[in-house]
């Protein structure tokens, strides 16, 4: 079942203008923007700092002036408003998911089906999705629900940053929504209104036709949009600079071996648009339209640029298992929604030198079935868990090396793990050990290993040391473990003993 999600940005004009230039403003000064229609000034758009002196939308320019002094205004610039949604919505396309279109004047809506579980769930995609964009300085909220019109009225009606409403349950959710979340014009809002009609709920229990007579058939479409009823497909955002390609058909499609057949021709004919453009896929989508008006979509991602159609054709022939084509897929798109630079390399002798293998098809078949892959690269540190860190599986090779000479253990915890130690003097190695409810009689012992803190990284670790011993135990199993501090002094540490690491 599809799943939809519904960002709004409740602030985006006031954002725009504290993020991307504009007239200067103090990050500490109330700030509105203000329309003009004739001779009349009111406020479209204010921050939370104008909002919690008590400004609101449609006050009078001359009242908020009054009531604030020192009040920002910029005049309202819709236009450029409608850019940033068209440039949010081209990064969601790239980043977030296959289907994304601008919903309203205030956000946009994204189909997650099939695209969600790359980001780790649900959950985890939009609470990531909100702190990137409060990176880029643009406050957000968003919420999933299974269809358009409840995602789009919890977005902007929650109180939350972020709001998942569990499949199948949109109905409960909804039903207390006032009734201008229903997306209506505003006379039929006052029209409800003036019959004491104040929630979705009071709304769904009028009888459809006494409704429709008085108000037309738009509240009852806008109710079956809501309730998953009607089917309310989310037209996809293109721009000119991604490379597409499309099939429509005659007849309706259903069978999984013609599905794979003519996404392979598309393939084939995204691949020479590609050339032609001197360009590699690092991301392609593929569309599928069905009869129903609903679409299903599947993407696949690629660690570096590739237009080779058998690789491409394999990556999302592999997975046409996860489309359902329901009564029949009436039309094929394949779009290329991340596009790099790609050229043609000479493939080097093996008479003159190694070939290095190619792992990148490995990555991304891995990658596709939602598996995060990543490889560890060392960091110049003396503090082992700082020594390491991950980076993409394709990354360039760093220049760092690990600079410690004594071994390490094949096996570095997450956390060090203090123990219970007896020690025959404290700056010595241990004799016998417990760790996680087991005693172990140390047989060999080998330090100590000191390793002083990183006092340009903490303050605290001004005067830290931990000393490191490799010891063996009677069954010949192998630990890494320090004491923290130097044994003597108390300002070096606590002097308890931790297990960090174990041999192989």
């Amino acid at each position: 079942m599809p799943r939809v999600v519904s960002v709004y940005f409740p602030f985006l004009t006031t954002d725009r203008v504290r993020t991307h230039g504009g007239e200067p403003v103090s990050p500490d000064q109330p700030l509105v923007a203000i329309s003009r229609s004739g001779s009349k000034r009111w406020v479209s758009a204010a921050d939370p700092a104008a909002l919690r002196v008590g400004l609101r939308i449609g006050t009078p320019a001359s009242k908020a002036q009054a009531m604030i002094a020192n009040l920002a205004m910029v005049d309202a610039s819709p236009r450029e408003d409608a850019d940033a949604l068209d440039r949010l919505a081209l990064w969601a396309l790239r980043q977030y998911s296959p289907v994304v279109a601008v919903d309203g004047t205030d956000g946009i809506a994204m189909d997650t089906e099939g695209a969600d579980h790359l980001q780790g769930g649900e959950g985890l995609m939009i609470s990531g999705l909100v702190n990137r964009l409060r990176g880029r300085g643009l406050t957000a909220r968003a919420a999933v629900a299974d269809t358009w019109g409840a995602a789009h009225a919890l977005a902007r009606l929650s109180a939350d940053e972020t709001t998942v409403v569990p499949a199948g349950q949109t109905a409960k959710a909804v039903t207390r929504l006032p009734i201008h979340c229903l997306r209506l014009p505003p006379e039929t809002i006052h029209g409800l209104r003036v019959l004491g009609v104040d929630t979705v709920g009071e709304l769904s229990a009028i009888p459809r036709a006494p409704l429709t007579l008085r108000f037309g058939p738009e509240p009852g479409r806008r109710l079956d949009q809501l309730f998953g009823r009607l089917a309310e497909p989310i037209d996809p955002i293109r721009t000119p600079e991604l490379v597409e390609v499309s099939r429509p058909f005659a007849e309706p499609i259903a069978a999984a071996e013609t599905i794979a057949k003519y996404v392979r021709r598309l393939v084939a004919q995204l691949s020479s648009k590609l050339e032609e453009q001197g360009l590699g896929a690092r991301r392609v989508d593929l569309v599928c339209h069905r009869v129903d008006n609903t679409i299903q979509c599947l993407r696949a991602g690629l660690a570096k640029p590739v237009r080779d159609p058998s690789r491409l054709g394999k990556l999302l022939c592999d997975r046409i298992e996860k489309i359902d084509p329901g009564f029949g897929i009436e039309k094929l798109t394949l779009v290329a929604v991340m596009a790099e630079p790609l050229e043609e390399k000479q493939v080097a002798s093996s008479l003159v030198e190694e070939t290095v293998t190619d792992i990148s098809p490995l990555i991304d078949i891995l990658a596709n079935r939602g598996q995060r892959l990543y490889r560890l690269a060392p960091v110049a540190s003396d503090v082992p868990e700082r020594s390491v860190t991950k980076v993409a599986p394709t990354a360039d090779e760093t220049r760092a090396t690990w600079l410690a000479k004594w071994p390490r253990p094949s096996r570095l915890l997450a956390h060090p793990e203090q123990i219970d130690v007896v020690a025959l003097l404290p700056d010595q190695p241990p004799a016998v050990f417990t760790w996680r409810g087991k005693r172990r009689k140390v047989r060999r012992a080998d330090g100590p290993e000191r390793i002083f803190g990183e006092w340009w990284m903490r303050r605290q670790e001004y005067e830290a040391v931990r000393d490191y011993f490799a010891v063996e135990d009677e069954t010949g199993e192998r630990y890494w473990v320090f004491r923290s501090g130097d044994g003597a002094d108390a300002g070096t540490g606590s002097h308890k003993w931790f297990v960090h690491g174990v041999f192989g």
